[in-house]
Protein backbone atom coordinates (compact mmCIF):
# COMPACT_ATOMS: atom_id res chain seq x y z
CA UNK A 1 0.00 0.00 0.00
CA UNK A 2 2.77 2.34 0.77
CA UNK A 3 4.82 2.13 -2.32
CA UNK A 4 1.25 2.41 -4.40
CA UNK A 5 0.46 5.64 -2.09
CA UNK A 6 4.43 7.03 -3.01
CA UNK A 7 3.64 5.88 -6.95
CA UNK A 8 0.47 7.69 -7.13
CA UNK A 9 2.22 11.10 -5.48
CA UNK A 10 5.76 11.00 -7.90
CA UNK A 11 3.45 10.80 -11.40
CA UNK A 12 1.49 14.39 -10.23
CA UNK A 13 5.39 15.58 -9.62
CA UNK A 14 6.70 14.30 -12.84
CA UNK A 15 4.04 15.46 -15.09
CA UNK A 16 4.13 18.74 -13.49
CA UNK A 17 8.25 19.17 -13.86
CA UNK A 18 7.75 17.48 -17.34
CA UNK A 19 4.71 20.40 -18.21
CA UNK A 20 6.65 23.13 -16.72
CA UNK A 21 9.82 22.74 -18.60
CA UNK A 22 7.89 22.66 -21.93
CA UNK A 23 5.42 25.68 -20.70
CA UNK A 24 8.91 27.64 -19.97
CA UNK A 25 10.49 26.53 -23.58
CA UNK A 26 7.44 27.85 -25.51
CA UNK A 27 7.91 30.97 -23.22
CA UNK A 28 11.46 31.88 -23.30
CA UNK A 29 11.51 32.84 -26.88
CA UNK A 30 8.19 35.27 -26.46
CA UNK A 31 10.18 36.66 -23.46
CA UNK A 32 13.05 36.94 -25.16
CA UNK A 33 11.22 38.98 -28.09
CA UNK A 34 9.93 41.53 -25.54
CA UNK A 35 12.80 41.97 -24.18
CA UNK A 36 14.82 43.05 -27.16
CA UNK A 37 11.61 45.35 -27.74
CA UNK A 38 12.00 47.17 -25.41
CA UNK A 39 15.72 47.32 -25.00
CA UNK A 40 18.45 50.00 -26.29
CA UNK A 41 19.88 48.88 -29.79
CA UNK A 42 23.54 49.06 -28.02
CA UNK A 43 22.30 46.37 -25.31
CA UNK A 44 20.89 43.89 -28.24
CA UNK A 45 24.61 44.30 -30.57
CA UNK A 46 26.51 43.55 -27.30
CA UNK A 47 24.30 40.42 -26.47
CA UNK A 48 23.31 41.31 -23.22
CA UNK A 49 19.32 40.98 -23.49
CA UNK A 50 17.98 37.82 -22.52
CA UNK A 51 14.68 37.24 -21.31
CA UNK A 52 14.50 41.34 -19.65
CA UNK A 53 14.93 44.29 -21.32
CA UNK A 54 18.01 46.29 -20.68
CA UNK A 55 17.93 50.04 -20.77
CA UNK A 56 14.41 49.87 -21.06
CA UNK A 57 13.36 52.60 -24.38
CA UNK A 58 10.03 52.74 -26.44
CA UNK A 59 11.87 53.91 -29.02
CA UNK A 60 10.64 51.09 -31.39
CA UNK A 61 7.50 51.07 -30.45
CA UNK A 62 7.49 54.79 -31.19
CA UNK A 63 9.22 54.29 -34.43
CA UNK A 64 6.78 52.30 -35.70
CA UNK A 65 3.82 53.38 -34.08
CA UNK A 66 4.13 57.23 -34.90
CA UNK A 67 3.97 56.07 -38.88
CA UNK A 68 0.67 57.39 -40.58
CA UNK A 69 1.35 54.66 -42.63
CA UNK A 70 1.26 52.09 -39.45
CA UNK A 71 -2.17 53.60 -38.97
CA UNK A 72 -3.64 53.44 -42.69
CA UNK A 73 -2.25 50.20 -43.01
CA UNK A 74 -4.20 49.53 -39.76
CA UNK A 75 -7.48 50.75 -41.12
CA UNK A 76 -6.83 48.02 -44.12
CA UNK A 77 -6.86 45.28 -41.96
CA UNK A 78 -9.67 46.65 -40.03
CA UNK A 79 -11.78 47.01 -43.08
CA UNK A 80 -10.37 44.01 -44.83
CA UNK A 81 -12.08 41.86 -41.36
CA UNK A 82 -15.08 43.81 -41.45
CA UNK A 83 -15.93 43.00 -44.82
CA UNK A 84 -14.27 39.49 -44.60
CA UNK A 85 -15.37 37.56 -41.61
CA UNK A 86 -19.25 38.03 -42.31
CA UNK A 87 -18.69 36.69 -45.89
CA UNK A 88 -16.49 33.73 -45.11
CA UNK A 89 -18.94 33.01 -42.67
CA UNK A 90 -22.15 33.39 -44.56
CA UNK A 91 -20.49 31.61 -47.78
CA UNK A 92 -19.22 28.71 -45.33
CA UNK A 93 -22.29 28.15 -43.33
CA UNK A 94 -25.22 28.27 -46.37
CA UNK A 95 -21.96 25.78 -48.10
CA UNK A 96 -21.82 23.11 -45.21
CA UNK A 97 -25.42 22.80 -44.52
CA UNK A 98 -26.62 20.96 -47.55
CA UNK A 99 -23.40 18.77 -47.91
CA UNK A 100 -23.93 18.07 -44.87
CA UNK A 101 -27.09 15.99 -45.92
CA UNK A 102 -27.32 12.71 -46.49
CA UNK A 103 -26.85 11.73 -50.67
CA UNK A 104 -30.64 10.66 -50.34
CA UNK A 105 -31.50 14.10 -49.94
CA UNK A 106 -29.38 15.69 -51.93
CA UNK A 107 -28.08 13.58 -54.91
CA UNK A 108 -24.86 15.81 -55.86
CA UNK A 109 -23.62 15.67 -52.24
CA UNK A 110 -21.06 13.52 -52.64
CA UNK A 111 -19.67 15.15 -56.44
CA UNK A 112 -19.63 18.64 -54.62
CA UNK A 113 -17.57 17.19 -51.59
CA UNK A 114 -14.74 15.91 -53.60
CA UNK A 115 -14.64 18.66 -55.99
CA UNK A 116 -13.58 20.99 -52.75
CA UNK A 117 -11.43 18.70 -51.39
CA UNK A 118 -9.58 18.08 -55.00
CA UNK A 119 -9.11 21.99 -54.45
CA UNK A 120 -7.05 21.45 -51.33
CA UNK A 121 -5.02 19.30 -52.81
CA UNK A 122 -4.53 20.78 -56.47
CA UNK A 123 -4.82 25.21 -56.80
CA UNK A 124 -4.86 27.32 -59.65
CA UNK A 125 -1.04 28.70 -58.88
CA UNK A 126 -0.23 32.22 -58.00
CA UNK A 127 0.23 33.83 -61.58
CA UNK A 128 -3.54 32.55 -62.76
CA UNK A 129 -5.24 33.46 -59.83
CA UNK A 130 -3.36 37.13 -59.94
CA UNK A 131 -4.21 37.31 -63.73
CA UNK A 132 -7.77 36.35 -63.12
CA UNK A 133 -7.67 39.55 -60.08
CA UNK A 134 -6.04 41.80 -62.61
CA UNK A 135 -8.98 40.64 -65.21
CA UNK A 136 -11.51 41.58 -62.61
CA UNK A 137 -10.18 44.86 -62.26
CA UNK A 138 -9.16 43.93 -58.45
CA UNK A 139 -5.83 45.31 -57.89
CA UNK A 140 -5.05 47.73 -55.12
CA UNK A 141 -8.64 47.27 -53.94
CA UNK A 142 -10.15 46.10 -51.19
CA UNK A 143 -11.88 43.12 -52.65
CA UNK A 144 -8.71 41.35 -53.51
CA UNK A 145 -7.71 41.21 -50.17
CA UNK A 146 -11.53 39.39 -49.70
CA UNK A 147 -12.96 37.71 -52.43
CA UNK A 148 -9.71 35.35 -53.66
CA UNK A 149 -10.20 33.61 -50.26
CA UNK A 150 -14.07 33.92 -49.68
CA UNK A 151 -14.53 30.41 -49.59
CA UNK A 152 -12.40 28.26 -47.30
CA UNK A 153 -12.93 24.78 -48.22
CA UNK A 154 -11.14 23.54 -44.71
CA UNK A 155 -13.60 25.14 -42.60
CA UNK A 156 -16.31 23.76 -44.77
CA UNK A 157 -15.20 20.46 -44.13
CA UNK A 158 -15.34 21.34 -40.43
CA UNK A 159 -18.57 22.57 -39.95
CA UNK A 160 -19.90 20.03 -42.05
CA UNK A 161 -18.67 17.09 -40.34
CA UNK A 162 -20.21 19.29 -37.20
CA UNK A 163 -23.45 19.53 -38.41
CA UNK A 164 -24.11 15.93 -39.37
CA UNK A 165 -23.65 15.63 -35.98
CA UNK A 166 -26.60 17.22 -35.41
CA UNK A 167 -29.62 15.28 -34.33
CA UNK A 168 -31.50 14.51 -37.51
CA UNK A 169 -35.17 14.84 -34.93
CA UNK A 170 -34.34 18.33 -34.82
CA UNK A 171 -34.55 19.39 -38.59
CA UNK A 172 -37.60 16.57 -39.26
CA UNK A 173 -39.27 18.65 -36.24
CA UNK A 174 -38.77 21.79 -38.03
CA UNK A 175 -40.08 20.40 -41.03
CA UNK A 176 -43.23 18.95 -39.34
CA UNK A 177 -43.59 22.59 -38.18
CA UNK A 178 -43.56 23.86 -41.39
CA UNK A 179 -40.54 25.48 -41.61
CA UNK A 180 -38.59 25.32 -44.97
CA UNK A 181 -34.26 24.23 -45.25
CA UNK A 182 -33.44 28.54 -44.42
CA UNK A 183 -35.55 28.75 -41.55
CA UNK A 184 -34.07 25.70 -40.20
CA UNK A 185 -30.55 26.63 -40.93
CA UNK A 186 -30.70 30.01 -39.46
CA UNK A 187 -32.73 29.09 -36.26
CA UNK A 188 -31.67 25.59 -35.25
CA UNK A 189 -28.41 24.75 -37.10
CA UNK A 190 -26.64 27.85 -36.37
CA UNK A 191 -27.89 28.58 -32.80
CA UNK A 192 -27.30 25.05 -31.98
CA UNK A 193 -23.49 25.27 -33.72
CA UNK A 194 -22.06 28.39 -32.00
CA UNK A 195 -19.27 26.64 -30.38
CA UNK A 196 -18.06 25.84 -33.81
CA UNK A 197 -18.74 29.14 -35.60
CA UNK A 198 -17.26 30.66 -32.60
CA UNK A 199 -13.82 28.84 -33.15
CA UNK A 200 -14.23 29.31 -37.11
CA UNK A 201 -14.52 32.84 -36.56
CA UNK A 202 -11.17 32.99 -34.43
CA UNK A 203 -9.51 30.88 -37.42
CA UNK A 204 -10.94 33.25 -39.99
CA UNK A 205 -9.83 36.52 -38.36
CA UNK A 206 -6.25 35.36 -37.55
CA UNK A 207 -6.21 34.35 -41.69
CA UNK A 208 -6.86 37.46 -42.19
CA UNK A 209 -4.42 39.42 -39.53
CA UNK A 210 -1.86 37.65 -40.29
CA UNK A 211 -2.05 37.70 -44.07
CA UNK A 212 0.70 39.71 -46.07
CA UNK A 213 1.57 38.08 -49.03
CA UNK A 214 -1.90 38.84 -50.78
CA UNK A 215 -0.94 42.81 -49.89
CA UNK A 216 1.90 42.50 -51.72
CA UNK A 217 1.35 41.01 -55.09
CA UNK A 218 -2.53 42.63 -55.33
CA UNK A 219 -1.38 46.28 -53.97
CA UNK A 220 0.79 48.51 -56.09
CA UNK A 221 0.44 51.17 -54.20
CA UNK A 222 2.00 51.40 -50.26
CA UNK A 223 -1.22 53.16 -48.89
CA UNK A 224 -3.33 50.19 -50.04
CA UNK A 225 -0.93 47.90 -48.19
CA UNK A 226 -2.77 45.63 -44.83
CA UNK A 227 -1.01 45.85 -41.48
CA UNK A 228 1.19 43.30 -42.09
CA UNK A 229 2.39 43.54 -45.32
CA UNK A 230 3.35 47.56 -43.88
CA UNK A 231 5.41 46.00 -40.80
CA UNK A 232 7.19 43.85 -43.18
CA UNK A 233 8.73 46.38 -45.64
CA UNK A 234 9.21 48.72 -42.64
CA UNK A 235 12.32 46.30 -42.26
CA UNK A 236 12.57 44.92 -45.66
CA UNK A 237 12.52 48.28 -47.31
CA UNK A 238 12.40 51.68 -45.02
CA UNK A 239 11.02 54.86 -46.21
CA UNK A 240 12.95 57.58 -45.02
CA UNK A 241 11.60 59.87 -47.00
CA UNK A 242 8.51 60.53 -43.79
CA UNK A 243 11.35 60.82 -41.47
CA UNK A 244 11.29 64.23 -39.11
CA UNK A 245 14.26 65.96 -37.62
CA UNK A 246 13.67 64.62 -34.28
CA UNK A 247 13.34 60.57 -36.02
CA UNK A 248 16.85 60.54 -36.29
CA UNK A 249 17.85 60.89 -32.68
CA UNK A 250 15.13 57.69 -32.58
CA UNK A 251 17.00 55.59 -35.27
CA UNK A 252 19.95 55.74 -33.24
CA UNK A 253 18.52 53.68 -30.30
CA UNK A 254 16.84 51.47 -32.48
CA UNK A 255 17.94 48.45 -35.10
CA UNK A 256 16.04 45.86 -37.53
CA UNK A 257 16.01 43.30 -34.65
CA UNK A 258 14.60 45.67 -31.84
CA UNK A 259 11.82 47.27 -34.61
CA UNK A 260 11.25 43.53 -35.65
CA UNK A 261 10.76 42.02 -32.44
CA UNK A 262 8.26 45.19 -31.90
CA UNK A 263 6.10 44.90 -34.56
CA UNK A 264 5.61 40.72 -33.75
CA UNK A 265 4.20 41.98 -30.71
CA UNK A 266 2.27 44.76 -31.91
CA UNK A 267 0.63 42.53 -34.90
CA UNK A 268 0.10 40.04 -31.73
CA UNK A 269 -1.82 42.06 -29.12
CA UNK A 270 -5.32 42.67 -31.04
CA UNK A 271 -5.49 38.70 -31.53
CA UNK A 272 -4.21 38.01 -27.96
CA UNK A 273 -7.19 40.28 -26.67
CA UNK A 274 -9.75 38.98 -29.07
CA UNK A 275 -8.81 35.38 -27.60
CA UNK A 276 -10.38 35.05 -24.16
CA UNK A 277 -13.70 36.20 -25.04
CA UNK A 278 -13.71 33.25 -28.08
CA UNK A 279 -11.81 30.93 -25.48
CA UNK A 280 -14.91 28.64 -23.70
CA UNK A 281 -15.91 28.36 -27.68
CA UNK A 282 -12.46 27.32 -28.77
CA UNK A 283 -12.76 24.48 -26.10
CA UNK A 284 -15.57 23.12 -27.54
CA UNK A 285 -14.94 23.75 -31.02
CA UNK A 286 -11.82 22.53 -31.49
CA UNK A 287 -12.90 18.98 -31.28
CA UNK A 288 -15.08 19.15 -34.92
CA UNK A 289 -15.87 16.26 -36.36
CA UNK A 290 -14.89 14.22 -33.49
CA UNK A 291 -17.13 10.83 -33.22
CA UNK A 292 -19.57 11.08 -30.61
CA UNK A 293 -19.06 8.60 -27.43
Amino acid sequence: MNQKTNKSYIFPIVNGTVLGILALTCLAPLLHIFAIAFSDNNEVVKGTVTLWPRNFTLSSFTFVLEREEFWRAFGVTLERIAIGLPLNMFLTIITAYPLAKESTAFRPRTFYVWFMFFTMLFGGGLIPTYMLVRQLDMLDSIWSLVLPGALQVYNIILLLNFFRQLPKEMSEAAYMDGAGHWQTLWRIYVPTSMAALATLILFTVVAHWNSWFDGMIYMNMPDNYPLQTFLRTVITMPDFKYLKADDWKTLQSISDRTTRSAQIIIASVPILLVYPFLQKYFVKGIVLGSVKG
